[in-house]
């Protein structure tokens, strides 16, 4: 039987679960995982090391033209490069976190990173997850879905994925610094957080990540037998 590889296109706030979900899911299908998230950590990151302010738009649009941001597949997971160096771990501070979404606000930096983005995806295949793969990156692809969580839920994930990479952080800062977060995604003028109409959309409150991850793994499958 003829199968046709989809664009996976994953939206939602943080701590919705799409990281983990996006990253089982693509093992499953035997897609590969592509964190959008992380792209923008390490712009982030490398404008931080180059001491460019998050809207300095014309040096953030220089500084994008030469950096090389590359994905691998790691025995414990996806490992991120920024021009030559894993910062895989550096990108996940709470301070890489508001600063993703900062830079993310920037329409050059953005249009960097959607080209960048498209261009993974064009043979299909991949798991993309973010903030506007199924409104912006990827507007024509069949399989969306939009992941969800209550903000009390979201936080204590959040701060259980801190605490997993040996950050200690108090459970209210981290609420509110997702609160903070979400309101930026949301609200920003360009490519804002929301979700596309004909996304899928899935409340992860009260589910393990083996079922999320099971519910679109199997609506993906059926895209893949109708080749749509």
């Amino acid at each position: 039987m003829n199968t046709m590889k989809q664009v996976v296109a994953i939206d939602g706030p943080s701590g919705s679960g799409k990281s983990t979900v996006a990253a089982m899911l693509a093992k499953a299908l035997g897609y590969m995982h592509l964190d959008t998230g992380a792209m923008y950590r390490a712009v982030a990151l490398a404008a931080a090391q180059d001491s460019i302010p998050y809207d300095d738009a014309d040096h953030l649009d220089e500084m994008c033209q030469r950096l090389r941001i590359e994905m691998r597949q790691g025995q414990k997971g996806l490992l991120v490069y920024l021009n030559g160096q894993d910062v895989s771990e550096e990108i996940r501070s709470p301070g890489m976190s508001l600063g993703s979404s900062a830079v993310s606000s920037v329409p050059q930096v953005r249009n960097h990173m959607v080209r960048l983005q498209r261009e993974i995806g064009r043979a299909g295949g991949i798991v993309a997850e973010g903030r506007d793969m199924g409104t912006v990156v990827f507007p024509d692809t069949r399989a969306k879905f939009y992941l969800d969580a209550s903000p009390d839920e979201r936080a204590r994930r959040r701060w259980l994925q801190l605490k997993e990479v040996g950050i200690d952080e108090n459970p209210d800062k981290v609420r509110r610094e997702m609160v903070q977060r979400d309101h930026m995604d949301s609200s920003r003028e360009h490519s804002p957080l929301k979700k596309a109409d004909d996304a899928i959309h899935i409340d992860t409150t009260g589910m393990t990540i083996d079922q999320v991850v099971e519910k679109l793994a199997s609506k993906v499958r059926e895209l893949e037998i109708s080749g749509a």
